[in-house]
């Protein structure tokens, strides 16, 4: 149904059944949080990702996505020129950081 990634996803669950790794989970009998902003994307990526969160082991291009959030936010509320510059500079390492990180992710994914 989901090619060869949802074959890998489904394999990487398994195995982490096998392993107990999927038990005692935070949330475990819960009811699923609302998730419908997910609806357009890959649903063997986005349980990869749930996965990996709950593994604590999410890939770099999400901590790096915060910080380029926050510098955003940041830059939008400055109105010192200088200050901007150093908030754009920063944004710019961000993004290509982030890029390359989200690359990477999709390189191994495949």
């Amino acid at each position: 149904m989901f090619g060869s990634l949802g074959k890998l996803v489904e394999r990487q669950i398994k195995k982490a059944q096998a392993e107990g790794q999927l038990e005692g989970l935070e949330g475990e009998g819960q009811p699923l949080p609302d998730r419908s902003s997910e609806a357009q994307t890959d649903p063997a990526v986005a349980t990869g990702h749930r996965i990996m969160a709950q593994a604590g082991v999410l890939p770099e291009e999400f901590s790096i996505k915060k910080e380029l959030d926050a510098a955003r936010k940041t830059y939008a509320s400055q109105s010192d020129a200088d200050e901007r510059k150093v908030t754009m500079a920063k944004i710019a390492e961000l993004e290509m950081r982030y890029n390359m990180a989200r690359d990477a992710r999709r390189a191994f994914m495949r």
